[in-house]
């Protein structure tokens, strides 16, 4: 199956299994949707996440994270900012903060995809892919 947006994908496929309540969701491989889903593990919005590859391209397996009772996921929302039809470019005085720093945005920057804090840091800006809250 060819898809416009993988990055949307990512989310989307994500975003439904938690509604579903679902502990595992596999996902297609790139090198792109493994950094995202890094960052996503290393800011605490899943639990983990095991790369296995197949004949394919491989899949991601992302094991959800939900409150102590199980009933509401760590993610309260994601957001598709750049888009294949409206590339959305940020400099480093203007990337935004997500829900007040609350939530973390994921950059696209020429020393490879971080967060809004990381790129703040760093002075990078880059293309903003995603947001997550």
């Amino acid at each position: 199956m060819n898809v416009v947006d993988p990055i949307a994908d990512l989310l989307t496929r994500i975003r439904n299994a938690q509604k579903a309540g679902h502990e595992v969701v596999s996902i297609p491989a790139s090198k792109m949707k493994i950094a995202i889903v890094h960052l996503f593990h290393q800011e605490g919005y899943i639990r983990a996440y095991k790369c296995v590859r197949d004949t394919k391209q491989g899949l991601i397996k992302v094991a959800l994270k939900y409150d102590e009772a199980g009933l509401t996921g760590t993610i309260a929302g994601v957001r598709r900012w750049s888009r294949p039809a409206r590339r959305y470019y940020v400099g480093t005085d203007k990337i935004p903060y997500i829900k007040n720093g609350f939530g973390i945005g994921i950059l696209s920057t020429s020393k490879g995809v971080m967060t809004c804090r990381q790129a703040r840091a760093a002075g990078l800006g880059g293309e903003y892919l995603c947001s997550i809250y």
